[in-house]
């Protein structure tokens, strides 16, 4: 069973020019320096335009392997933030799966631990003990 994380971003008003160019350089910021090349990765869907109001959804589904899992979360989440700076007056939803991701204005998107350097190790170790058990 997977788990994704979701994030979309609704208002009244369309993209303007410059809105969309910065979606598009946080994007590709984003691909180009995420570490997993396997894994996936931030992803936008195509939108409707101004209807549903949708300006912004994506979602990314989170990787099995532990050691990966808090890494990835924290780059996909920051580049979420960016996208909400670069998107005033936008109402936001980011959630994996039915866990609301709560809003920080100073850190912008964060999930407790997803920083722990101890936590990213101890993970990584299990995956690694795992695999040298099989």
């Amino acid at each position: 069973m997977s788990v994704s994380l979701y994030y979309n971003a609704q208002r009244a008003t369309p993209l303007t020019e410059a809105e969309s160019a910065a979606v598009e350089r946080v994007v590709a910021a984003h691909m180009a320096s995420f570490p997993y090349e396997e894994e996936e990765s931030l992803y936008l869907y195509e939108t409707p335009g101004s209807e549903p109001r949708e300006i912004v959804g994506g979602s990314t589904k989170m990787p099995f392997d532990p050691g990966r899992l808090l890494p990835v979360i924290a780059h996909v989440l920051d580049s979420v933030t960016e996208l909400r700076r670069a998107l005033p007056g936008a109402e936001w939803r980011v959630h994996m799966d039915d866990l609301d991701v709560p809003w920080d204005e100073a850190e912008g998107y964060v999930l407790p631990g997803m920083r722990d350097a101890d936590l990213i190790a101890e993970l990584a170790a299990v995956h690694d003990d795992d695999e040298v058990k099989r």
